[in-house]
């Protein structure tokens, strides 16, 4: 059976400081706070790299802060996977360097010359090397948006991405159900195994155009499972903060199906990634905790 790793998608999260139910007073520091959450957990995502270009000088930092055992998964900046990306969280001289009529609201990858999509890949490449020079680097995560749906397009544009950064190991989180009907499914999987790339399975609300189904399944030595919560009165409202969307505490009898499920995909690889992003207060920590106890029953966890 495989590692399984269990943590959270952020530890920074301003309603998690908030809350005052898991850091304790002592942790009153950017540095502190990760020690802590470090000494809890063996594996976090880090989630502000989706927002923000990530900095090499911070990801050192994080190096040097957490077990040796310790590892970060680092989702895409929102460029990369086809998200509106607004121009002013663009680096300084990438924003001045745009043409005149890109400089204001957002704008997509498709919109930036191919010069200025050089550029970006190559920084956040740099950003990631010393997680990766020092084995703390898990997977890329590549979140993809409902509107990107089937299609030939979409496989290349993944393929494009992975030869981007060829010596980081991608994962590829998908937020249309389209994916999963009909033949699509069979070539989702078989692209993905072609290619080495990690399928994120997802829990998440059901009955929507974009829901995606609690699929299981593994498609590369590494797999992940990213619980989002089931706050179906929120999950598509429009004008809400990410928080609320994702505020939801999993039920005991909720998880347990999971972790079964989760068992038996350790059985087919040689890592699990659990991440809760219901990062609500201390939802997600929570439930994290509960998972990991559900697991360690069957020895896959570093944890004791």
């Amino acid at each position: 059976m495989s590692e399984i790793r269990v943590g959270t998608c952020s530890w920074t999260d301003p309603s998690l400081l908030e809350c005052g139910r898991f850091y304790p007073h002592s942790a009153d520091s950017a540095e502190a706070r990760l020690r802590y959450y470090s000494s809890q957990f063996d594996l976090v995502e880090v989630d502000s790299t989706y927002y923000a270009m990530p900095a090499e000088r911070v990801s050192y930092l994080w190096t040097q802060r957490v077990p040796e055992e310790f590892i970060f998964d680092v989702k895409a900046f929102r460029l990369f996977t086809q998200h509106p990306t607004p121009v002013s969280s663009l680096p300084v001289d990438i924003r001045q360097a745009l043409p005149a009529g890109l400089r204001t609201n957002s704008v997509y990858y498709r919109d930036l010359p191919d010069e200025l999509t050089n550029e970006l890949w190559e920084r956040f490449d740099s950003a990631l090397l010393p997680l990766d020079t020092v084995g703390k680097l898990g997977v890329v995560l590549f979140q993809f948006p409902p509107w990107f749906q089937p299609g030939s397009q979409q496989f290349s544009y993944m393929a494009m991405c992975q030869s981007r950064l060829p010596q980081y190991r991608l994962a590829i989180e998908l937020r249309s159900g389209l994916w999963f009907a009909g033949n699509d499914r069979g070539k989702l999987f078989d692209f993905l195994r072609q290619r080495d790339l990690p399928f994120v399975c997802v829990d998440e609300p059901q009955g929507f155009g974009s829901s995606v189904p609690p699929v299981a399944e593994a498609s590369s030595d590494i797999g992940l499972v990213r619980f989002h919560g089931r706050n179906t009165e929120n999950w598509e409202k429009k004008g809400i903060t990410a928080v609320e969307r994702f505020n939801y505490l999993y039920q005991e009898h909720e998880l347990k199906p999971w972790a079964d499920r989760i068992k038996g995909l350790a059985k087919e690889t040689k890592e699990m990634h659990v991440l809760f992003n219901n990062c609500h207060q201390d939802k997600a920590v929570v439930n994290a905790r509960q998972m990991s106890l559900m697991l360690r029953s069957q020895n896959g966890l570093r944890r004791e």
